[in-house]
């Protein structure tokens, strides 16, 4: 897939800082401080809209940023203004509303062309395109990308060129017209090359490889991906290593290199967890289950598919989801603020050139404010690729650790192992789950297995059930924990005998369909835990101690369609009248003895 520089709507105006970085209460103050210039009042709101709000509540953002454009047209100040309805525009982007950002945008372009700022009309006609391309118009967006390169090289705006080349570049793929895609993305590089910009010749390098092959011509593919590469190790640019990794993986396997295929997959998959790039690992995923699939080898595709889906959720979760469109702007907004900063001081420096001396003192008192803000604009640039990283491996820890332990970890930089005096520890298995792997290809396999998954992680979501782990075809859970609940043994129960329903349910429609389908086993046991994290940098939430290896003797002494349980478990229900049981008598668990264990059932009376 071609990588635009800018996937969602680049902006305007000062790039943002953490709020660890900005005291919100203080630039409200700011705000609503009259005897405050202007642009210093303008710049606080956007802050507070932008950081404050923008990518957690847009709705608030919007409401604020209305505030600033009254402001700025009681003042006249039509550059402000534009900001802030481009701004607004993004709050749009946020909620998916392209055509909302697009009003908006025109709106921002109609006030700069009124004052001639080339400069913002520029930016408004590369974000236009980058609208239009999401709206999937390639000629609309083509037209305004090409627009704000003529204005990039009437104005020298040359940070920002190789971008539009490239961006350009990237629509001219999508309407399959390689040849030229190809000579965009060229242009691309030899221009950041030409202004010693190696970032900028990142992508369209990445571009040109992918372009090349797509036009058979593998040999240029490995020249610019290999190229791509060595800048992103120079830059130590690790998502852009990971993506020549996986680039080179899907070469090979197209080819049917297979072994140097797996080979730089892993690579990319290694890398993308190290540095908690959930796309990257992801992608990778999905180039190992393609391989793994095409080798019928069911098991580690359905391993990779399993990453692969995880990966995704996480993705798909409005958290990261935030946290991505806000990571997918700064790479040009940089650039912007820039060169916003350059024009700044080179208007000030004029204004202070011609005004008379007996201003001076006002004079010194914008300069003062206007040093602070600076200082603020330079502590925002200072945010570096570890802290965007670490904003990434967060988000991934949310996904795969309970709530409260991934806050503790990120807290404290650990999270200490616990004990737990009740917790119900379930697991399931598939019966003849080997031979059925043997029967199956890996693709129905894998899509099976997701199936039946997807659908347990929805009923322990329903019963406030922790899911621990998948191993192959075994399914673990635990009721009581990380937060310990008076209804868990009875919620755990209830969740198994749910499951069992499922998939009886799923086997009756698969047979009536001639398909092969799954009978499960399901055993239960509650007693004492301890549970923590595993591992230093695949972090694993995980549990221990004899309750779990006598749950999973309850599991492999159990029957198909039944859910069979412990004597402690029983013991803590057999006086719940939802419930009936069936005495099994003591029966032989490996490496336990002979144990009491009982059939647990809906009582339907």
């Amino acid at each position: 897939m071609k990588q635009l520089l800018i996937i969602v709507l680049v902006f305007l105006s000062i790039r943002s800082v953490s709020l660890a970085q900005v005291n919100i209460d203080s630039l409200n103050g700011v705000w609503n401080d009259e005897s405050q210039p202007d642009t210093t009042r303008f710049k606080a709101m956007k802050i507070i809209s932008w950081d404050g709000y923008l990518f957690t509540n847009p709705d608030t953002a919007y409401t604020l940023l209305d505030e600033l454009i009254e402001l700025a047209k009681s003042k006249g100040n039509k550059k402000w203004e534009a900001r802030a309805l481009n701004i607004q525009g993004v709050s749009f982007i946020v909620r998916g509303n392209f055509s909302l950002a697009l009003d908006h945008d025109l709106r921002s372009l109609k006030l700069y062309t009124e004052i001639n700022f080339k400069e913002g009309m520029a930016h408004n006609y590369n974000d236009i395109g980058v609208i239009y391309k999401n709206l999937e118009q390639p000629p609309k967006a083509l037209e305004y990308f090409t627009k704000a390169l003529e204005i990039r090289f009437e104005i020298g705006a040359n940070a920002n060129i190789p971008s539009s080349y490239n961006n350009i570049g990237v629509i001219y793929s999508i309407q399959g017209k390689n040849q030229k895609a190809l000579e965009f993305f060229k242009k691309a590089i030899d221009f950041a090359e030409q202004i010693e910009d190696k970032e900028e010749m990142i992508n369209p390098l990445y571009n040109a490889a992918d372009e090349s092959y797509l036009m058979g011509d593998t040999v240029m593919a490995l020249k610019f991906i290999n190229r791509s590469f060595r800048i992103c190790k120079d830059l130590n640019q690790a998502e852009g290593i990971t993506s020549a990794f996986r680039f080179l993986g899907t070469l090979y396997f197209d080819q049917g290199k297979i072994p140097e295929a797996i080979d730089y997959a892993n690579k990319s998959l290694k890398l993308a967890q190290e540095i908690g790039y959930i796309k990257g690992i992801m992608e990778a995923a999905t180039l190992l289950k393609d391989i793994y699939k095409l080798q019928e080898k069911g098991l580690e595709a359905l391993e990779m598919y399993e990453l692969e889906i995880q990966m995704s959720d996480s993705i798909q979760s409005e958290e990261a989801k935030m946290g991505l469109i806000k990571m997918e702007v700064e790479h040009e907004f940089e650039k912007r603020e820039i060169l916003a900063e350059q024009a700044h001081q080179k208007e000030m420096y004029q204004k202070n050139q011609t005004r008379n001396y007996l201003a001076g003192g006002f004079i010194f008192a914008l300069l003062l404010s206007g040093g602070i803000l600076s200082r603020l604009h330079y502590v925002r640039k200072s945010k570096t690729i570890v802290e965007k990283e670490k904003d990434r491996a967060n988000n991934l820890l949310l996904n795969i650790l309970p709530a409260d332990v991934a806050e503790e970890l990120k807290i404290n930089g650990k999270a200490e192992a616990r004990d737990f005096d009740m917790a119900s520890i379930l697991f399931t298995d598939f019966k003849g789950f080997t031979a059925a792997a043997e029967n199956l290809s890996a693709q129905d396999l894998v899509s099976e297995i997701n199936t039946c998954f997807e659908a347990f992680d929805g009923i322990m979501g329903n019963y406030n059930i922790e899911k621990i782990k998948t191993i192959g075809d075994a399914y673990m859970a635990a009721g009581g924990l990380p937060v310990p609940n008076n209804d868990s043994v009875k919620n755990t129960v209830l969740a198994a005998l749910e499951m069992q329903s499922f998939i009886s349910s799923r086997k009756a429609q698969m047979d009536k369909e001639n398909k092969p389908a799954f009978e499960m086993r399901v055993g239960i046991h509650t007693g004492p835990v301890v549970a923590g994290i595993v591992g230093i940098k695949k972090f694993q939430y995980d549990i221990w101690g004899d309750t779990v290896n006598t749950a999973s003797r309850m599991e492999s002494n159990g029957e198909v369609g039944k859910v069979n349980i412990s004597q402690a478990t029983y013991e803590l229900l057999k006086n719940d009248s939802d419930f009936k049981f069936e005495s099994r008598g003591k029966i032989e668990a490996k490496g336990k003895g002979e144990m009491e264990m009982y059939f647990v059932s809906l009582n339907q009376e």
